[in-house]
């Protein structure tokens, strides 16, 4: 396609962009284009007038992708300055897409509302809320009031819960629709409770989990039950790192990939790894518990884009 075909936008739109050092593992080929949009009337009119036939992906921080070294025929949009925004009045938070889920949580704690289960998500709160993010037992669906969005077809809309569907890391937010911003209700606090409740799980997570790597976060979702319903009373006690651990992949070693010796659930980029090194050796640890366990784990790390 020629960039004629393209429409000009007022933000920025960069041709053949890598995307490697846009995320969290370091690695993945390039996007045809990558389009950092100036607000949200520029990010409406620049999907209105792009072609019906050019793929859009919004990605976040990149901390829960893998773009693979082939790289991704689309049009990848990047919120940035301008959707960071965080609002506080009457009980609700309103954070745009590209607010970091930490800063999300602190501010809140600062006005004695809980969001403490964001403090440890790495991301942004348009992928929280994409993906269902949680953790300690809350996930953003427990505190989501709306969205606002823009669609494919540059359209506006709002989103309700019911519109999101949300359940265990999965909502039904269209691929090519893009979040803005979100508000949620969340329950109130002490703010002093709420940022020592914040250093003790950072404490924990630092504790447990190889956060000085070149991780995405969890690799796996944790299997649900053994009926795998997805039905509210479906439970996820079983834990991902431990089937993982039974089936003898901890510290396993695939290139420049590693499933990390300290949770067996983060798969690490030890220095040079390829995309295709990183989602092999996912593949290799999904067959090896399928084989141990009779278990068929599912990826939760988002993997992209054509194989090189």
């Amino acid at each position: 396609m020629t960039h004629s075909h393209l429409p000009i936008p007022r933000g920025k739109l960069t041709f053949d962009r890598s995307l490697n050092d846009l995320t969290w593992l370091r690695v993945g080929g390039p996007a045809d284009y990558l389009f950092q949009p100036a607000d949200r009337d520029d990010l409406r009119g620049f999907l209105r007038d792009l072609p019906r036939d050019v793929a859009v992906f919004p990605m976040g921080v990149g901390s829960n992708l893998i773009v693979r070294d082939g790289g991704l025929r689309a049009v990848v949009v990047r919120l940035g300055r301008g959707f960071n925004g965080i609002e506080i009045s009457g009980g609700q938070v309103k954070a745009g897409a590209a607010a970091l889920d930490a800063h999300v949580a602190r501010k809140a704690a600062d006005a004695g509302l809980d969001l403490t289960f964001l403090r440890t998500i790495p991301g942004s709160i348009g992928g929280a809320v994409r993906m269902n993010a949680g953790c300690y037992g809350s996930y953003t669906a427990d505190h989501f009031v709306s969205a606002q969005a823009v669609l494919r077809d540059g359209s506006a809309v709002t989103l309700t819960p019911q519109d999101m569907n949300f359940r265990y890391r999965q909502s039904d937010l269209a691929d090519e629709a893009v979040i803005v911003s979100a508000t949620f209700a969340p329950p109130s606090g002490d703010p002093e409770t709420l940022h020592s409740r914040m250093e003790e799980q950072l404490r924990k997570r630092d504790e447990t989990q190889p956060t000085k790597d070149r991780s995405a976060g969890s690799t796996f979702r944790n299997p649900a039950g053994f009926s795998s319903t997805g039905q509210a009373d479906d439970v996820h006690d079983l834990k991902a790192w431990k089937v993982i651990d039974d089936a003898g992949m901890r510290g396993a070693i695939r290139g420049g990939a590693q499933m990390s010796p300290k949770h067996p659930n983060f798969l690490i980029n030890t220095g040079g790894a390829t995309a295709a090194d990183l989602e092999n050796l996912g593949e290799d640890v999904r067959k090896k518990v399928y084989d141990s366990s009779g278990i068929t784990l599912e990826w939760e790390i988002m993997r992209i884009g054509d194989f090189e």
